[in-house]
């Protein structure tokens, strides 16, 4: 929590990405019981989840284990998890009509459960271990909602913005302040920092998130409950670094496609910084890894306000014992020389 505020702390604080999931062997046991979706919504299960991982890692943070979309569900659209696709909208938003029929969230009791996830977990933390809520940004979503699910192109979705603008804008506001209520019952219910995560604007030109998705972006953290620290993390275009800092957060998450004190830099050292590291990094081996926090480390100088993270989500393909040993190379190399 001192980091976010860029308060000098006795060392560098570390959370990872996806750091309760499929590459953690109690994950896959959990889900040879249960569906993807059928865990998010069995609040004690999706605690215990989160709260095996932080204790097998010993990370500084615990996140909720959720997933992004959950929102879009109470919103209109059905959705459904394949075994080994990933996420699908069956009825997308594909026309002006279809944005009409897409319903701003008012009432959050379809969401209860992951408000249930957030106090569970809540409860089952340390007092000395903040809790990360967290929700899709504004673009991310709309993406997920035009496309149906997964692209490679986002064709869809950019054709969508500059065909029908006025309907992408509508679009846009109605999950901007639904994302707002959505984050602040999770901070009602016992986060204390949340993220937003823009997983897919790399795709985006810096004329076209200006146009299409700053406005948005910047309204939902405006209508974050104030003294709630943001972290706001996006992926892909380094080029959008300065818009996203002026979209808003006390913190900006940035991944490994640019050098973390060139990112500071661009960002402002007024403001943290969260990231860097490739998660394909944690492929290798412990004596790469460790050599891979020090470079970071080093590029920041260990200045307050940086949280040490992935650049990504960690790979499913990940050993635990080296994501362990990238945590305490951390706590190792990241107090005050």
């Amino acid at each position: 929590m001192r980091a976010m505020r860029c308060e000098e702390t006795d060392r560098v604080p570390v959370w990872l990405m996806r750091q309760a999931g499929r590459y953690m062997p109690e994950y896959r046991a959990v889900r040879e019981k249960m569906s993807f979706l059928e865990l998010c919504k069995n609040p004690s299960v999706a605690a215990e989840v989160m709260l095996h991982a932080v204790d097998v890692l010993g990370v500084d943070a615990a996140i909720i284990f959720s997933d992004l979309l959950l929102i879009l569900e109470p919103m209109g659209l059905d959705l459904k998890f394949l075994p080994e696709g990933g996420p699908v909208l069956k009825n997308p938003i594909r026309s002006g009509d279809d944005v009409k029929r897409f319903h701003e969230l008012n009432d959050l009791a379809p969401l209860q459960y992951v408000f249930d996830v957030v106090s569970k977990t809540r409860e089952g933390l340390s007092e000395s271990l903040p809790l990360i809520g967290f929700a899709g940004a504004p673009f991310t979503l709309a993406g997920y909602a035009i496309e149906g699910g997964s692209s490679k192109d986002f064709h869809r979705t950019k054709t969508f913005m500059a065909t029908d603008t006025a309907a992408w804008h509508q679009l846009m506001v109605k999950i901007a302040h639904s994302t707002a209520k959505y984050l602040n019952a999770q901070i009602d219910a016992g986060a204390q920092i949340v993220q937003i995560f823009d997983s897919w604007v790399g795709c985006l030109s810096e004329d076209d998130y200006r146009t299409y998705v700053l406005r948005h972006t910047q309204t939902l953290i405006d209508l974050i409950r104030p003294g709630t620290p943001v972290i706001h993390f996006g992926t892909g275009n380094p080029a959008l670094i300065p818009l996203m800092r002026e979209a808003g957060g006390h913190v900006i998450g940035v991944d490994w496609r640019i050098s973390i004190d060139r990112a500071w830099d661009i960002i402002g050292h007024d403001c943290g910084i969260q990231g860097n590291l490739d998660p394909a990094v944690l492929l290798t081996n412990p004596d790469l890894i460790y050599r891979q926090v020090r470079r970071i480390l080093d590029l920041t100088d260990r200045r307050p306000g940086h949280i040490f993270n992935l650049g990504h989500g960690i790979l499913p393909q990940t050993p635990v014992e080296n994501a362990v040993a990238l945590v305490q190379a951390v706590h190792e190399l990241g107090r005050k020389y």
